[in-house]
């Protein structure tokens, strides 16, 4: 476990977290990053070496994906989460966004509603209204710490002429691993009112004990039928810049559908590193995967403790999975404006401000702890610096 607490340095490689975020958050100053979702570490040695062997090679022409991917991820799914699929089912994509895009484009009209539960990741958003959709949103519910879905409301949403859930499983960014009593009665629902479901399960790999991620397509062959599930090795394996997914449908028109999409754009085939890392992440990850969860939850543990001894006034929601800390500042009473100029002019610190997932997130923060522990030191003495002043504190 050694290896998580490396530092490795990552300015100069074009990294968006690491050279792209004074642009970002528009300061002069050189801010520590702890925004966007992919993590400090190095990957699985077996992903390194797949790619070392393959640029050794020296050939990097179009590349194909091999049956034996397919057996891969589909082993994966059952071992990891006990839910048997089928071969023909995988289609693959760049990432989840540009598999919601399709989604959206190739089973919706323009016009047409489908439904969002803020706060929520922002694509989620920019993908229905950029492909001229109207965004239906049922917010959830905070009680007493923790997120719940308001049923009698989201039946009421749905009742409106809903096309299409976008199901977020785990749910980015307040951390939630849905029950399966929670995914059936969304299942339930979706059925009686015909609603296609688009399940983004990219954190599904990332849950703490003793969660466990049930993906929804899993409930029934009825359910099943009716969503489309996307995962990647991206958010699990800190893969997301060799752009590598897999989307999973049962129902052989919504694979027509997206078949089509891919048709019209162009694309046939992923990056031949992604190939590689993302079969060499699926055969040997696990391991490491089990040690990055024991980190990242001291990581958790680390944030929760420092922040009852010295800032009581901020509390972090406890994370059912995830890398990814919704944080919650309201009682500082600062507006959110004052608390993202406190936070980049005084802490020094990237975070992403809560109102960019939409209603819901005013007075937030989402902190990413997939880092070094040292770092999250850091940034935790950045973030009372910033905020040690403010008014309830004071």
């Amino acid at each position: 476990m050694h290896y998580f607490q490396e530092f490795i340095n990552r300015k100069d490689t074009y990294s968006v977290k690491w050279d792209y975020a004074k642009t970002v958050f528009k300061s002069e100053n050189e801010l520590l990053p702890m925004w966007v979702a992919d993590m400090d570490f190095h990957p699985p040695e077996a992903v390194t070496e797949a790619i070392k062997s393959r640029a050794e090679h020296g050939l990097y022409g179009y590349t194909f994906i091999a049956d034996d991917m397919k057996e891969t991820i589909k082993k994966w799914m059952k071992k990891r989460f006990g839910w048997e699929i089928q071969n023909e089912w995988l289609q693959f994509s760049h990432g989840v966004v540009p598999s919601i895009g399709k989604a959206v484009q190739g089973l919706t009209e323009p016009g047409d509603k489908i439904l969002v539960q803020s706060p929520v990741y922002p694509p989620f958003f920019s993908m229905i209204k950029d492909n001229d959709r109207e965004l239906v949103n049922c917010p959830l519910e905070e009680k007493n710490g923790k997120y719940v879905i308001d049923f009698h409301a989201f039946e009421e949403k749905l009742k409106t002429g809903v096309k299409m859930f976008l199901l977020c499983s785990p749910h980015n960014p307040v951390g939630r691993v849905w029950s399966r009593g929670e995914l059936q009665q969304i299942a339930d629902l979706c059925l009686k009112y015909e609603v296609i479901i688009i399940s983004d399960e990219i954190h599904g790999d990332l849950v703490f004990q003793p969660n466990k991620q049930i993906p929804i397509a899993s409930l029934s062959p009825e359910i099943s039928a009716r969503t489309i599930t996307l995962v990647a090795p991206s958010k699990t394996f800190n893969l997301a810049g060799l752009q590598a997914s897999a989307v999973i449908t049962e129902n052989k028109d919504y694979r027509r559908a997206l078949e089509k999409i891919d048709k019209k754009n162009g694309v046939s085939m992923l990056n031949t590193f992604g190939v590689l890392a993302m079969q060499a992440a699926y055969e040997h990850g696990e391991n490491w995967l089990e040690e990055l969860l024991v980190y990242l939850d001291g990581n958790v543990h680390l944030v929760d403790s420092f922040l009852q001894e010295e800032l009581p006034q901020i509390k972090a929601i406890k994370p059912e999975a995830t890398y990814l800390l919704w944080i919650d500042c309201r009682e500082t009473g600062l507006s959110d404006a004052e608390l993202n100029k406190r936070l980049i002019e005084e802490g020094r610190i990237a975070m992403n401000p809560g109102t960019s997932f939409g209603e819901g997130g005013s007075g937030f923060v989402r902190m990413n702890i997939a880092c070094p522990r040292d770092t999250v030191q850091e940034g935790l003495k950045r973030l009372k610096k910033a905020l040690a002043s403010s008014s309830v504190s004071s």
